[in-house]
């Protein structure tokens, strides 16, 4: 439990002893209307089955077999503005890149994978709350699966992506490269730069590409299946503590069928 006013321990240092994030304590849950956060959780779920659709193909999935009365220019905002959703096929709105912002090659094609620390993959994704809804980032070891750090805020940008990477990079040093999207919080001068600054190679999927993240796009499925959907968070602190959880049983505990039904602890320790 954390409380505020410890005697002794800052609310900082008692989030450290619990591995909880600071901001869990006060980040409250953007909101939406009660229809849009509807709409919102039936793409997200749909769009964890189905990530080639774009917003114009959800809309039609809403409209005709959801029966939803709602706008196009409604779905669009949600998908691409709030919930940051990309269809993994080329065209137009693939990716929710700032045109101004310096883009880099994918490194993955025909990389053999084979060490802990070779690849990390990071990605964001929305995560709907019992009444409105926050973001989660994480980073993953391609190797092993293994979730290295993760936090979660109420918006995207480059400056909470490069401090989720910055706390992995302290507590597992650097990997060779790391994957991303073309998202503006990745593109950013504030996250590259202190990428390719810590010696590490950048790489970027190709605009719609379903392959490229797929790793990180199954641990969203996961999480979500596994955790969310079944115990909607109340606040950012019982996400914080959901996620806690979750993640350590990740980590920990459940074997991998694309590993050969390891865990990722084993994989990511053991050869470490």
């Amino acid at each position: 439990m954390i409380r505020k006013g410890h005697s002794k321990l800052s609310i900082a240092r008692q989030c450290r002893t619990l591995s909880v994030h600071r901001s869990g304590l006060y980040y409250k849950p953007r909101g939406e209307t009660e229809l849009n956060l509807r709409l919102m959780r039936e793409m997200d779920e749909h769009y964890l089955h189905h990530p080639f659709k774009g917003a114009e193909r959800m809309h039609i999935w809403l409209t005709r077999d959801r029966g939803y009365k709602v706008s196009r220019n409604r779905i669009e905002r949600l998908y691409y503005k709030v919930m940051g959703l990309r269809a993994v096929l080329p065209g137009k709105h693939t990716s929710r890149r700032c045109k101004d912002h310096r883009t880099y090659p994918y490194l993955l094609r025909n990389l053999t994978i084979e060490r802990p620390n070779q690849v990390w993959a990071t990605d964001i994704t929305y995560i709907p709350m019992q009444q409105g809804y926050l973001y989660l980032v994480a980073i993953i070891d391609l190797h092993s699966r293994y979730v290295l750090n993760w936090s979660v805020s109420n918006s995207m940008d480059a400056q909470w992506c490069r401090e989720t990477l910055e706390e992995a990079i302290g507590e597992h040093g650097t990997p060779d490269i790391l994957n991303t999207d073309q998202g503006s919080q990745f593109t950013a001068e504030e996250f590259a730069n202190y990428v390719l600054g810590q010696g590490i190679r950048l790489s970027m999927d190709g605009k719609g590409r379903a392959t490229d993240n797929a790793f990180i796009e199954r641990l969203w499925r996961n999480v979500k299946y596994e955790k969310i959907y079944l115990n909607p968070p109340r606040d950012g602190m019982d996400l914080y503590l959901l996620l806690a959880e979750y993640f350590d049983y990740y980590n920990h505990e459940r074997r991998h069928q694309s590993i050969d039904y390891e865990r990722p602890i084993d994989l990511f320790k053991g050869a470490a």
